[in-house]
């Protein structure tokens, strides 16, 4: 079976970890123990060439998604939708594996998938409202009124949720572009977790 290339050639230098730089190296460990993968991924990987760069998209990464008071399957939820609207495939499988890993924490249903329910009754009230009102501030945020912000706190999210919730359109769109830019392909380890 051929391979297909990490990336596409000449945009993006891959730097797999026994290449990278101490600084780099760093960075990859963290981002391997935060996200609790063995490897590192292919997104911080075309990034490896340029250690400032890295160390700030992982650091924005990090506190946008795996910090703060809103769950992170809702986060994983919000990317995965977002990243499927824009036909970003990288960020729309990665981050649908780890919704999908994380799938208990919504439902205990067997073979519950947070993706395959992301619109189904069995998905939170919240947890819909949140995926759609932020997708759409991902996809056309000047779109996003008053009415958005008082759903969202209807359904119980506070202020600082909202925030953080906002945040994740922000984020979700880095992702994205860097993903794209660079054409990565998704990560041969990250399939083998699903098989």
């Amino acid at each position: 079976m051929i391979q297909e290339p990490a990336a596409h050639p000449g945009r993006f230098k891959m730097v797999p970890y026994n290449e990278a730089s101490p600084e780099v190296k760093a960075i990859y460990d963290d981002t391997k123990k935060t996200l609790q993968l063995p490897f590192v991924l292919n997104w911080f990987k075309c990034q490896g060439d340029n250690a400032i760069l890295l160390k700030g998209n992982w650091s924005k990464l990090k506190n946008t998604l795996m910090e703060g008071e809103v769950p992170n399957v809702l986060k994983q939820l919000i990317i995965y939708n977002v990243s499927r609207k824009r036909g970003c495939e990288y960020c729309s499988h990665a981050h649908g594996i780890f919704a999908d890993s994380m799938s208990s924490m919504i439902s205990d249903e067997e073979g519950f998938k947070a993706t395959e329910n992301i619109d189904s009754p069995t998905m939170p009230v919240s947890y819909r409202i949140a995926v759609n009102v932020v997708t759409k501030a991902a996809l056309n945020h000047k779109d996003i009124s008053n009415e958005d912000f008082k759903e969202l706190q209807d359904t119980g999210f506070s202020r600082r949720e909202i925030q953080e919730l906002m945040a994740q359109a922000d984020l979700v769109n880095m992702l994205n572009t860097i993903a794209d830019v660079s054409g990565i392909k998704i990560d041969n380890e990250l399939l083998e977790t699903i098989e």
